[in-house]
């Protein structure tokens, strides 16, 4: 076999893994535990919805070991004058308690509560005038609460 030959099938071997590992996480070790952990506690829509889709299939993502409890927004109403703030709440749980196992919260902290800010943002965005003006309120004090407290 040629060298090049060699180096072609070792290349495209190379990326059929990549792709199986890919797609199938649960069976791959969690190397890239943290890689995952940083996609999903970004300030981004895409980086909550990708949270959100392995939040609700968690079992494809055991193998990683995330904790997923959630107390939702603590001490504080989950859904504060009817504005669904619980599953912002929970993403911002999530970062919390991953950080905090993997030892590195101090330096993503400040990251996970812009998100959560964002995240109240996104939900507050569905509202007009005095209700939206009402939410944001909400969403700024929730997120000074965290930023000093949490």
């Amino acid at each position: 076999m040629s060298r090049r030959l060699a180096t072609a099938l070792s290349a495209s071997a190379m990326t059929v893994t990549a792709l199986v590992a890919a797609t199938a996480p649960a069976q791959a070790a969690p190397a890239d535990k943290a890689q995952v952990l940083s996609s999903w506690t970004q300030t981004s829509a895409s980086s909550y919805n990708a949270w959100l889709a392995a939040r609700n299939n968690q079992a494809k993502w055991a193998a990683y070991g995330f904790d997923w409890s959630t107390d939702y927004c603590s001490k504080s109403p989950d859904n504060p004058l009817g504005f669904p703030f619980e599953t912002s709440c929970a993403r911002h749980d999530f970062g919390y308690r991953n950080y905090k196992k993997a030892g590195t919260f101090p330096a993503n902290k400040p990251r996970l509560d812009n998100a959560l800010y964002e995240d109240l943002k996104r939900v507050c965005s569905a509202y007009s005038g005095a209700k939206k003006v009402s939410c944001d309120t909400l969403a700024w004090t929730y997120y000074q609460a965290v930023k000093n407290l949490g």
